[in-house]
């Protein structure tokens, strides 16, 4: 069942999906070579704790952490590691945290150092993809209407939408329904109402789109190998348009990456 938000509700997810922007607008600052996935997830943890929050990840279903970060061909729910991040990998960052009762959740996926124009290109269009997504978030559309133009934008560009994950509806619980595959025909799938709010998160990889999930049952990775992207934001519907109650996370991480 979909559960749309009274206007009060949207409000207390607004402080919710503020926290984790802020959050990540932080540790985007902090990414650099020699720096760990480890190090991040405990500058998370601490503040999301110092806000009076709770990490919405960590003991999810068994899940260790605050942060999934992902590098490289890993597409989600990487668990940190003490390994340090060297220059030209790209890190993908997802957080949720609750608070108030209320869960936010969103992604961003980083450049360490300078990649390759095509990497930086592959960051850019699973941005773009997510916003092209984002635009169709209007009452009276369905829910494929998103993923069709998250689709169509992504391969466009020569890249691969990943098909084993999808977005999902969020508030009172980190997953609620419907769920939003970033692929498809417009048209399909519920229609889309005032008060619906929706984790809407693009996964791209350079090359096929299948995956496989490593030994430590949660890390996902592109069985090409190929890189990864992955970009989230939390959505709501309101009489006006699309809110994107995430929105500083992007303006964050929309600093162009170095290319070499």
């Amino acid at each position: 069942m979909i559960v749309r938000k009274t206007p009060a509700q949207i409000e207390r997810m607004r402080a919710a999906n503020a926290l984790v922007a802020q959050v990540l607008s932080e540790l985007r600052r902090r990414v650099a070579p020699g720096v760990s996935t480890l190090e991040l997830d405990t500058v998370a943890e601490r503040q999301v704790r110092a806000a009076g929050a709770v990490p919405a990840f960590k003991g999810y279903h068994g899940y260790p952490a605050t942060l999934c970060a992902s590098v490289n061909e890993a597409v989600v729910h990487g668990i940190p590691s003490p390994a340090p991040l060297v220059d030209g990998d790209i890190v993908s960052l997802d957080m949720g945290a609750v608070l108030g009762g209320y869960y936010g959740d969103s992604a961003i996926t980083v450049p360490v150092g300078g990649v390759p124009a095509r990497v930086s290109e592959l960051l850019r269009v699973t941005r773009e993809a997510l916003e092209r997504g984002i635009a169709q978030v209007r009452v009276g559309g369905h829910v494929s209407d998103i993923g069709h133009h998250v689709q169509r934008h992504v391969e466009a560009h020569g890249f691969s939408v990943v098909r084993e994950f999808v977005g999902n509806g969020i508030g009172v619980a980190l997953h609620e329904e419907p769920q939003i595959p970033n692929y498809g025909d417009p048209g399909q799938g519920p229609r889309l109402e005032t008060g619906m709010v929706l984790a809407i998160e693009p996964m791209v990889t350079l090359g096929r789109p299948a995956v496989k999930v490593l030994g430590d049952g949660w890390t996902a990775v592109t069985q090409d190998g190929s890189l990864a992207a992955h970009f989230e934001h939390t959505v709501a519907i309101t009489e006006g348009g699309p809110e994107v109650l995430t929105r500083a996370a992007a303006e964050a991480e929309a600093r162009p990456a170095s290319v070499h």
